[in-house]
């Protein structure tokens, strides 16, 4: 790291000659910084402020916040957004010609990349604004007659809870949720608890990759190969998964997978993926209709109209920081974030962590119980008082707040919630809070 420190040295220390530097070349920074640890595991990386201060410059921040929410949506690196803004100059000179004819057609090497990335067929995967519309396009795109039944979890999110509902309402469908602990005793555990709730009239079984309210990791895999097994399709909600942790969808052996870009990816926002098992495409409807000849054609559910190219050019961008990280030293540095908070505050009393602390069932997101303490009224306080963003999380099953950090996240931030969380427990909140 020396000749980086160098480098900056030679532009002077204020903050605007920094951010020009990183912005002309800071992919290359990140680059040179990859190459001076290669050879070193993940888990040694994960605790090199170094390495991980080299990752932290390449974002453009508000450093007197501390944003501890990366769950919803993530900040761009400095180059995935200035790529994004080029292309939207550039559309705008003359967007009849310069977005139809030459930045739209370019998404179909997006489409090969996030394929490659992906492990599936680039004919498997259709460019999404997000992960709800991909799984969308899933749930309302399968045939599914009276008293046939999905099978999901209470813990899904809840946009997709709303579109199976609204199923039930107009198509007369049965929903099964099914319940599981937070943290669950083990992954098998999950997988026996799906199983049990399949019955003859399942047709369909959807459930999360990675659920945003925990951060609870399923054995995707296994789910898959016994509904499989029982002639019952798989909808999996990858949308927290991709970028988070590495896994190849050919792998998981589901029929339908949504996720988001803008998260894990730190892709635009606006941007996600669909990918339908390719003889799962020919009968699966896409919310916007499409031409007849297009049936067996994935394209068939990116016809939303028009739209914006930038957003899903500027996806091959954020693969290439995403791999000059590497993604198996990002899942390690995630974990390592999360469980210097999480052992700290386990220990206290009055805590209750609802993620499990097993590297297999977690990533990046944690979820902290302060039973007495409303979740709500916690977070507006963390806001108000410290500027640390979390998430309030009421479910009917449990509450807490979650804490997402990202790579961008400094040990400094994560120990200043710590902090503050300590003071809280000990002095209780305000009345006014």
């Amino acid at each position: 790291m020396n000749s980086r420190r160098a480098f900056l040295s030679r532009l002077g220390t204020t903050s605007t000659a920094v951010a020009a530097a990183l912005t002309v070349d800071g992919l290359a920074h990140m680059a040179r910084a990859a190459d001076q640890v290669r050879g070193r595991t993940p888990a040694e990386l994960a605790a090199d402020e170094d390495f991980w201060r080299e990752v932290q410059l390449g974002f453009t921040l508000d450093r007197t916040v501390v944003n501890l929410n990366n769950g919803g949506v993530c900040p761009s690196p400095r180059v995935v957004h200035e790529a994004f803004k080029r292309y939207l100059d550039h559309a705008n000179q003359a967007p009849v010609f310069n977005m139809w004819q030459e930045q739209e057609p370019n998404l179909e090497r997006v489409r090969i990349g996030l394929a490659h990335d992906a492990g599936c067929d680039p004919e498997e995967l259709a460019i999404t604004r997000n992960a709800s519309e991909a799984l969308q396009i899933a749930q309302l795109g399968i045939d599914l007659q009276p008293g046939d039944e999905v099978v999901t979890t209470t813990q899904d999110y809840g946009r997709m809870l709303d579109t199976w509902e609204q199923r039930v309402r107009r198509d007369g469908i049965t929903l099964t949720k099914v319940s599981f602990p937070v943290p669950p005793p083990s992954m098998a555990d999950l997988a026996q608890r799906l199983e049990r709730a399949l019955t003859p009239k399942t047709k369909v079984l959807h459930f999360c990759h990675i659920t945003n309210l925990t951060g609870q990791i399923f054995p995707v895999a296994d789910i898959c190969r016994m509904a499989r097994a029982r002639g019952v399709r798989t909808i999996v909600d990858g949308a927290h998964a991709f970028g988070h942790f590495p896994f190849q969808i050919r792998d998981l052996g589901c029929d339908y997978y949504g996720t988001s870009l803008h998260k894990w990816l730190l892709a635009p926002i606006g941007t996600g993926f669909l990918y339908v098992r390719r003889e799962r495409i020919a009968d699966l409807w896409p919310l916007t209709p499409a031409a007849a000849s297009k049936a067996g054609d994935i394209r068939k559910f990116e016809e939303v109209g028009t739209h914006p190219a930038a957003n899903h050019n500027a996806i091959a961008e954020a693969r290439v920081y995403h791999h000059t990280i590497g993604g198996e030293r990002k899942i390690a540095r995630l974990q390592y974030l999360r469980n210097r908070w999480m052992k700290r505050l386990s220990e206290h009393p009055k805590t209750t962590i609802h993620t499990s602390f097993d590297p297999a069932q977690g990533g990046a997101i944690g979820n902290l119980g302060t039973p007495g303490l409303d979740s709500g009224r916690l977070a507006a306080h963390l806001y108000a008082q410290h500027r640390i963003i979390v998430t309030p999380i009421k479910h009917a099953e449990f509450e807490g707040i979650r804490v997402t950090p990202n790579v961008y996240t400094t040990l400094e931030e994560v120990d200043t919630f710590a902090d503050t969380i300590e003071r809280i427990l000990a002095k209780g909140l305000p009345a006014t809070a």
